[in-house]
């Protein structure tokens, strides 16, 4: 195994990894494992992030990938409260045909040389079951099977917190009603989506799923028993857009596409670029910041597992998320400044608080 600098395995300059403490890359010939652990920052505690096993098209792709994804768990954790850093990790290939015991074995290693600075859960093509294999080489990890001694999945608690932080931004918008009657476009029917769904039913809103694998679709609509439409792709007219699948779906000519007023969901980095942010609040469009609403999952890990908390506490925790959310949207219409703005002046001053 071999762990280098990123910016020397990479070829790339220092500035691409400006903002960053630490950027390694991780190559092992012996099961295949090419990996980048970016820790973004340390300030309020180790860097925790997810693991995401995907294909890239190049290894610098990769590299956009998990330094934009460790950022954001910065603002995650310090937004949520929680005592840890942000970072992220990437493990490049395709986890239906390169995933293997021995690499994730191997990965622990990886994360384990890192000394606890780093504290990975699972994304995007990993799960509770491959922690557990993880877990054979390295204890700096959350997320592992209940059966392990971990917390289980954190896909409902993500669930609960964006539902939360889109009801109290309902409430803002069309009052003490909410969502009730309202038509909610949730994109993406994964463990996340289609339990986001379940709780909107629940709501009385008025709900259509959007997934293009038909099988998920099929397991919405039966877990639902048909009481949401069903769709491919997202299309209008809705009054809440939810991307709840990959991220850089949120602008201004999609939303208003699809006739949303609000936007609040659990993909991860929704916003193509930052300008998109004063974008959204010129054209009146709400959008709860993505970091704010998707919170659940790693209070559900930190709360949970790491801090050992009731079931019941955890649920609470999680349910804070809409004050959380109510301070940012206050403060971006008392400011006069975008959501996504707002909520980084909250992050820029915990972090400040914590240096001091």
């Amino acid at each position: 195994m071999t762990i280098v600098p990123a910016a020397e395995a990479l070829d790339i300059g220092a500035e691409t990894l400006a903002g960053h403490e630490s950027v390694l890359y991780c190559r092992d010939e012996e099961t295949g494992l090419r990996s980048i652990i970016a820790i973004h920052s340390t300030t309020l505690g180790p860097g925790l992030g997810g693991t995401r096993f995907k294909t890239y098209p190049s290894e610098q792709d990769a590299l956009h990938d998990v330094l934009r994804l460790s950022q954001g768990m910065t603002y995650k954790n310090a937004a949520a409260g929680l005592p840890f850093g942000g970072a992220k990790a990437v493990i490049i290939g395709d986890p239906r045909t390169d995933k293997t015991p021995e690499l994730l074995r191997a990965y622990g290693r990886f994360v384990d040389a890192l000394e606890g600075r780093y504290v990975t859960a699972a994304d995007v093509g990993t799960n509770s079951d491959d922690l557990d294999i993880v877990g054979e080489t390295t204890t700096h990890l959350t997320g592992r099977t209940v059966a392990a001694g971990g917390s289980g999945d954190s896909g409902p608690d993500t669930a609960l917190g964006v539902f939360v932080a889109m009801r109290a931004a309902a409430e803002r918008l069309w009052g003490a009603a909410g969502l009730k009657d309202r038509a909610v476009g949730v994109e993406g029917a994964g463990k996340v989506g289609s339990v986001l769904t379940k709780l909107l039913l629940d709501e009385g809103a008025r709900v259509v799923v959007a997934d293009p694998d038909p099988d998920a679709r099929e397991r919405v609509s039966a877990a639902t028993g048909g009481a949401v439409q069903l769709a491919e792709s997202l299309g209008g007219p809705i009054e809440v857009y939810a991307p709840c699948a990959l991220g850089a779906t949120v602008t201004v000519a999609h939303v208003e596409e699809l006739g949303a007023r609000l936007v609040c969901g659990a993909a991860n980095n929704q916003l193509p670029t930052p300008d998109e942010d004063a974008a959204l609040h010129a054209a009146g469009i709400l959008w709860v910041p993505d970091y704010v609403a998707n919170a659940g999952g790693v209070i559900h890990l930190v709360s949970g597992e790491r801090l050992g908390r009731t079931r019941d506490e955890v649920t609470a925790d999680v349910k804070r998320i809409a004050d959380t959310a109510r301070e940012v949207l206050s403060h971006s219409a008392e400011a006069r400044i975008p959501t996504g703005a707002a909520a980084d002046e909250m992050v820029a001053a915990r972090l400040a608080a914590a240096r001091a």
